[in-house]
C-alpha cells in the first residue's frame, strides 16, 4: 500500500496559563491547506485519516471533500505536543533564538512525552492503518514529529533523535509499505502545491 504522511498547515501561536492550546490553522495555514487539496484532487485515495488536533484536522478536510469518504481520527498519530498548554510554530521559536527551541529538540519541553513513549505510539498508530489497507493508497494528516518518528523507524536510526529532518508545512511523505513488513521511502517533502503562492513553507522556504 503506499501512505501518504502530510504535515498540517501553519498553526496560530497559542500560549494559555491553563489547559490545552490546540490551536486551529492560521489564514496561512487555511491557504496552504487548500492547495494541498487542490493538488492531491487528481489521485485515487481510499481513506483519509487525521490525528485529533485540530491543525491536522481542519487541514485534512479539503483533503477529504467531494470524495465520498468519511475523515476518519486515529488519535496515535497526534504530535509530542498534544497536551501542551502552548503552541509557538517552531519558526518563531528558532527565529528568536527561545531556549523552548532547543528544549523541544532535546525532548524536555513542558508537557512533551519523552522520545520512547512517542515513537512506540506513532508507530504503532500508523502500523495499524497500515495493516487495515493493504493495496490502498491513504492519506495521514499529522505533525513534524510524527513523521520525523516513523521514517526515523524506517531508517533505523534512534527514535530520540528528534528533528533529523523538517518536514514542511502540508508537504506529503511518500511510504511504500508491503504486507510482508517492508517499508520503503519513497518521497520526502513534496511541496509541489506551495510553489509560487508566495506562502511560508517552513524553516527556510517561502512557496
Amino acid at each position: 500500500m503506499e501512505l501518504l504522511l502530510i504535515r498540517h498547515g501553519l498553526p496560530v501561536r497559542r500560549e494559555l496559563t491553563e489547559g490545552v492550546a490546540d490551536p486551529e490553522l492560521a489564514p496561512d495555514g487555511l491557504a496552504q491547506a487548500a492547495l494541498l487539496g487542490d493538488y492531491l484532487a487528481s489521485e485515487h485515495l481510499d481513506a483519509v485519516y487525521a490525528s485529533s488536533l485540530m491543525r491536522a484536522r481542519q487541514t485534512a478536510q479539503p483533503v477529504v471533500a467531494d470524495r465520498g469518504l468519511d475523515l476518519r481520527i486515529e488519535p496515535d498519530v497526534a504530535e509530542y505536543d498534544k497536551d501542551s498548554s502552548e503552541y509557538v510554530p517552531v519558526e518563531e521559536l528558532k527565529a528568536a533564538n527561545d531556549p523552548r527551541w532547543q528544549a523541544m529538540l532535546d525532548g524536555n519541553m513542558e508537557g512533551m512525552e519523552d522520545h520512547a513513549t512517542f515513537a512506540a505510539r506513532v508507530i504503532s498508530g500508523v502500523d495499524r492503518i497500515i495493516d487495515a489497507h493493504r493495496g490502498h493508497r491513504v492519506a495521514v494528516v499529522c505533525h513534524g514529529g510524527v513523521i520525523n518518528a516513523y521514517l526515523s523507524h524506517i531508517l533505523g536510526l534512534d527514535p530520540g533523535q528528534r528533528g533529523f529532518f523538517y518536514p514542511n508545512y502540508t508537504s506529503i511523505n511518500r511510504v511504500a509499505a508491503a504486507s510482508s513488513g517492508e517499508r520503503s521511502i519513497v518521497t520526502v517533502n513534496e511541496t509541489t502545491h506551495l510553489r509560487g503562492s508566495g506562502l511560508p513553507m517552513g524553516l527556510f522556504q517561502r512557496g
